[in-house]
């Protein structure tokens, strides 16, 4: 089985100050030390997969084109720094307008990575910069930390890494 850390995107990945919804490539800045950090957690052989919530499309603020377009623009930001993330899963519903199981807090993306990337929840994480984030990795039964939004994972990763 693998193990995994599990990061939520805007506020833990990438810097979001000024934008409610980060959906244009030009305004994804990476957080401080991320790419170290991804880089860490994969010499040590943690898959790192993004959790994301994405209501602004069920909102009609952005489409499914826009965020693939910023996920592109993420993932060739990591290889092109040596780090690599496994898989990114997003919920597009927004809780105003719809129910679901995917948007967190609840941990249906979660689960689903679990299974498709055989992962053992004894010796994985979720980091997040908000409650939700926090309550959808404990559903998952993983470890979970919230950390403040826009600052850096690297220490955080150098404790899991150790344990």
């Amino acid at each position: 089985m693998n193990k995994a850390v599990f990061l939520d995107r805007d506020g833990v990945i990438n810097d979001d100050t000024g934008h409610y919804y980060i959906f244009k490539p030009k305004h994804f800045k990476l957080n401080i030390d991320i790419l170290e950090s991804v880089k860490l957690l994969n010499s040590n052989n943690y898959k790192v997969i993004v959790i994301t919530n994405q209501g602004g499309i069920s909102k009609n603020e952005y489409s499914h084109t826009d965020v693939a377009k910023v996920h592109s623009k993420l993932l060739d930001l990591f290889i092109n720094s040596g780090g690599e993330i496994t898989d990114i899963y997003y919920c597009p519903h927004h809780s105003n307008l719809e129910a679901c199981i995917c948007r967190k807090p609840d941990s249906l993306m979660i689960e689903k990575a679990i299974s498709i990337h055989n992962i053992d929840i004894s010796k994985s994480y979720f980091i997040g910069d908000n409650e939700r984030d926090f309550l959808a990795g404990k559903k998952a039964g993983l470890k979970s930390f919230k950390i403040k939004t826009n600052s850096s994972i690297l220490k955080l990763c150098k404790q899991i890494v150790k344990e």
